[in-house]
């Protein structure tokens, strides 16, 4: 490798092509603006390509950023498990697993595995991180987490990653109870007379949910708030006439206790597989066998299967 290639340049180029921003990258690395453009510039200097193209829309990566974006990401990741090694031996080999988790898993099926877990392996250390389809997975490339569970994405989010389906859930279209469009609930006042709290287009159901309206000859809400904070979506649904589109599970503990209504629209079409994603370069480890039991535990209890 070229010796000029500092490890500040590839976290640089990994975090910019994260974020999609030049701006977030130096936020998240605590730089300035100025200096991580610099950074940048120094290494396509030094490979003597462009790896970036800078838009409107953010920065994408070229076909040679794309190469060496795939083995930067996996050779920090494998950097950074080698040190959390290293520091585990010194913490006397505690086991430990690192687990991300999708909105709708974290609130509902990870509780349960969890539970199982505390049963089955009580001295495994769990780190529990959630958060988008998009971030997470590239923390997974990345090495900062071990699995992450939750929707099956596109095809080009799976990129080095593999998949084992756990169950099938679908979208809900929830209100607070009393809604006033629980009296003639029908998806085509979606539209025209609600604010909407909707998947923002990295979420993994958007396209779902997208495809559904477009068969039901609905068009897109023009009064939206896009996020997938389920806390935001809690409160904000609880407080207001808003409709919140969102995965089943991240709302089943509300409806089942009656505290946000399921609106009864049709959700054919928006069903997804769930499961458990990880690195397909990785070897099984006894922490990640464990983690699948008690997936595979908690689904069957929870009668997801």
């Amino acid at each position: 490798m070229d010796r000029r290639i500092k490890l500040r340049h590839i976290e640089a180029f990994v975090e910019i092509t994260r974020q999609r921003s030049l701006k977030r990258a130096a936020e998240r690395l605590n730089l300035t603006q100025p200096a991580i453009s610099r950074t940048l510039a120094e290494l396509e200097q030094i490979t003597g390509t462009r790896l970036l193209n800078r838009g409107r829309g953010g920065v994408e990566l070229t076909a040679q950023g794309a190469v060496l974006f795939d083995f930067a990401q996996t050779g920090l990741g494998a950097l950074e498990r080698g040190i959390d090694g290293a520091s585990a031996g010194l913490r006397q080999n505690v086991p430990r697993l690192r687990i991300a988790a999708l909105p709708s898993v974290a609130a509902r099926l990870l509780p349960e595995i969890v539970a199982i877990l505390e049963e089955i392996a009580p001295d495994l250390l769990l780190t529990i991180a959630d958060g988008s389809h998009e971030h997470l997975t590239g923390q997974l490339r990345a090495g900062v987490v071990d699995l992450v569970l939750g929707r099956l994405g596109a095809p080009e989010t799976m990129r080095g990653l593999s998949f084992t389906q756990l169950y099938v859930e679908h979208v809900a279209f929830v209100v607070r109870p009393g809604h006033p469009i629980l009296h003639d609930p029908s998806i085509h006042r979606l539209a025209r007379e609600f604010s909407v709290i909707f998947p923002p287009p990295w979420a993994a159901i958007r396209l779902f949910v997208e495809r559904l309206l477009i068969a039901q000859g609905v068009p897109l809400p023009l009064r939206r708030i896009e996020t997938v904070s389920g806390a935001f979506g809690r409160v904000h649904t609880a407080r207001s006439d808003a409709i919140w589109v969102i995965s089943s599970g991240v709302v089943s503990n509300e409806i089942a206790d009656g505290r946000l209504v399921a609106l009864p629209f049709s959700a054919q079409g928006t069903e997804g597989p769930v499961g458990l994603m990880r690195r397909s370069a990785d070897r099984d480890t006894a922490e990640m066998r464990l983690l699948a039991r008690a997936a595979e535990d908690a689904v069957r209890r929870l009668g997801l299967g």
